[in-house]
């Protein structure tokens, strides 16, 4: 079982849709606390419409997003304070929640977890594959 991690910092919509099918995604749990975006293609409703057109699955797991002062920290390049500020969140039972409906997607489909941030290493997208991984034994791919 594989679980794979892409984020849309620098690369298009049709890039995007390119690398989830080549790699086999089945459905994209976008773990953005706003799926709104200033690119073009990647606010909620337009992203969802291309994936599915592509036979890509869509779900929007807003308590596996990062709250606005871990998003901050890690605009200012504070990671070490976005993953206190997250793994704090994580203990809230939407993020409980969340991560429960990651969990069961992710042991029945190839699934890909989508954030905004290009390197996984800095996003907390890291964060929830690890768990994810923690509780299934999936391997972690990042697109």
């Amino acid at each position: 079982m594989i679980l794979s991690t892409i984020g849309y910092e620098s690369t298009t919509l049709p890039e995007v849709i390119a690398k989830l099918r080549t790699a086999g995604v089945e459905v994209v749990i976008d773990v953005r606390a706003v799926a709104a975006s200033r690119r073009a293609g990647f606010s909620k409703t337009m992203l969802r419409a291309s994936l599915e057109a592509e036979g890509i699955a869509y779900e929007h797991l807003r308590g596996l997003g990062t709250p606005k002062p871990g998003r901050e920290a890690a605009r200012r390049g504070r990671i070490t304070e976005m993953e206190a500020i997250f793994d704090a969140h994580m203990q809230s039972p939407e993020a409980q929640d969340g991560l429960a409906l990651a969990i069961a997607i992710a042991r029945e489909r190839h699934a890909a977890l989508l954030c905004f941030e290009a390197c996984a290493s800095g996003c907390h997208r890291r964060i929830v594959a690890e768990r994810i991984r923690e509780a299934t034994g999936c391997e972690i791919g990042n697109l």
